[in-house]
């Protein structure tokens, strides 16, 4: 071997990212504990509303924002949390949102009145908001070798799909034994645990040539995202009115504005320039959709467990077990399969397998639907699951290291905002097909208030089945279920169909392409003081 042979082969050894190390690895497993409470606070709260209710007695507008607060706050803030990351630090801000976190848990257990714990709820939401995009953006600055990022984020996103299966069963344990508060407390010990274990063990990262953060870009993108969020959400509960409509038009205006704002700094709060990367914007799109199906389908299962199949709570939760462990292996197996097969093959394959499963649980409506709904969900949620992880991966691997927070802000952003929009448009398609298929169908001797309250929803028509004679209350139930069903079916027509939509667009768009951008260089972290 002569000497530029050697010289040639010293600079692929020095050009080749470096691989993360155990001390890399532990971290990551520090990582997934904030994750894991993410998801649980969505799922642990609903089985304790009867519970909270009964002691705090709020209004039924006060019981609404106590349910709906931390998924609000957690939306807007996002990606501001994202942009400051990348200014402060992301594991400072990891930290700092690990401390509020633990103290806004311990004012929601310890609530006296429902206006408390709605702004604990509110401080919750505000401090889980740094939680994700620290954390993915902590792993984009940990693990550069891309197999082990790839492995990373897998590993990231079965701990949020862990927390979403074990919410509902630690939150039934702790409800049999001890007061509606105790769900709360579970944050305390593990957000110790990441303020003990994370300055040892998690690198420090942050753009040393961000500048300050713009703080009237915060506002406007929080404004914004906070305006939008709020109308969907209440398209999908209370239906099409001018008061969402003009919260989702003020939020459009504001989100004008802050794109325009974003044009004029010599720093903007997010790079415009990262849409114009088109494997970040394709990527970013088919994320979106994922979302967007996945929401809604997981909420028509939940309800039709419960409205149709009639299972309390705890029952239902854990016949949406085999979902969440689904999503778990799917999350672990991705990176297995990209060794092999290109990202953008198995994104369309997954979504392939998606709408298989979207397909199975258009059958609901007979005596097998619980198998149905199993069978269904499980591949539904094995189909979208390697999406999610491969999709995070290409967004937070397209972009330079120093913007990692920004893209990891705009990725959950996306995710919530997908998931909305998919709850109320989907929703709203099948509510429809509910009402017109009950007004078609409702039994004679019924009164016009409980018919009215009928044809608003399932729930409703089974509340008020008991205030009608024996014979036509049983037949206005299964007036009610059997057109809840056809709803679900349409559901999930319309999730296959944008399932497909999706695939066609990997296909095309994505094949091909690497499977994320390698960075130049490595950023210089800053010095470890832990």
């Amino acid at each position: 071997m002569d000497l530029r042979d050697q010289e040639r082969l010293e600079n692929a050894a020095a050009a080749r990212p470096s691989r993360a190390s155990r001390r890399e690895w532990i971290g990551l497993a520090i990582i997934a504990l904030p994750c894991v409470l993410y998801s649980m606070d969505f799922t642990v709260l609903h089985l304790a509303v009867p519970h909270l209710s009964a002691a705090l007695q709020p209004s039924s507008s006060q019981l609404l924002w106590i349910v709906d607060m931390y998924g609000f706050l957690l939306a807007g803030a996002l990606m501001p949390m994202g942009v400051l990351g990348d200014r402060i630090g992301r594991r400072k801000l990891l930290l700092i949102g690990a401390a509020v976190f633990g103290l806004a848990s311990i004012l929601a257990a310890f609530s006296t009145s429902a206006g408390m714990l709605i702004a604990a709820r509110a401080l919750l939401g505000v401090a889980a908001s740094t939680l994700a995009p620290s954390t993915l953006s902590l792993i984009r600055n940990m693990f550069f070798d891309p197999r082990q990022r790839t492995v990373a984020i897998g590993v990231w996103v079965a701990s949020f799909s862990a927390g979403g299966a074990i919410g509902p069963l630690v939150g039934g344990a702790l409800l049999a034994s001890f007061w509606w508060g105790s769900v709360f407390l579970v944050a305390v010990p593990v957000m110790l645990l990441l303020l003990a274990l994370g300055p040892v063990f998690l690198p420090e990262y942050r753009d040393r040539n961000a500048g300050r953060v713009d703080l009237p870009s915060a506002a406007l993108s929080l404004m914004a995202v906070l305006a939008v969020i709020y109308g969907i959400q209440s398209v999908a509960e209370n239906g099409a009115g001018w008061r969402p409509s003009l919260a989702i038009l003020v939020g459009l205006v504001i989100a004008a504005l802050f794109l325009r704002r974003q044009q004029t700094l010599q720093r903007p709060f997010l790079d415009l320039k990262l849409f114009r990367l088109r494997l970040f914007s394709v990527t970013l799109l088919i994320y979106l959709l994922g979302f967007f199906v996945l929401f809604p389908a997981f909420f028509f299962i939940t309800q039709y467990l419960q409205l149709v199949l009639g299972m309390g709570p705890l029952s239902a939760g854990l016949w949406t077990l085999p979902w969440a462990v689904s999503q778990i292996v799917g999350s672990l197996l991705t990176p297995v399969m990209v060794r092999r097969v290109e990202p953008a093959f198995v994104i369309t394959a997954s979504l392939v397998l998606a709408v298989i499963g979207f397909g199975i649980l258009t059958q609901v409506g007979g005596s097998s639907d619980l198998w149905i709904i199993v069978a269904g969900s499980v591949l539904v949620s094995f189909g979208l699951i390697p999406v999610i992880t491969l999709a995070t991966d290409l967004i937070v691997g397209t972009v330079p290291p120093e913007r990692a927070g920004v893209a990891s802000g705009l990725s959950e952003t996306s995710s919530e905002l997908g998931g909305a929009l998919g709850i109320a448009l989907l929703g709203s398609a099948a509510t429809a097909l509910y009402q017109s298929k009950i007004e078609s169908t409702l039994p004679g001797g019924v009164s016009p208030h409980v018919a009215q309250v009928a044809r608003g929803t399932l729930g409703g028509a089974l509340s008020v089945a008991s205030q009608v004679p024996h014979a036509p209350g049983l037949a206005l139930i299964a007036s009610a279920r059997a057109a809840f069903a056809d709803a679900s079916m349409l559901m999930f027509s319309l999730c296959g169909g944008i399932a497909l939509l999706a695939a066609l667009a990997a296909v095309v768009l994505l094949r091909g392409r690497p499977g994320a951008a390698e960075p130049d260089q490595q950023p210089e972290p800053v010095p470890h003081d832990g």
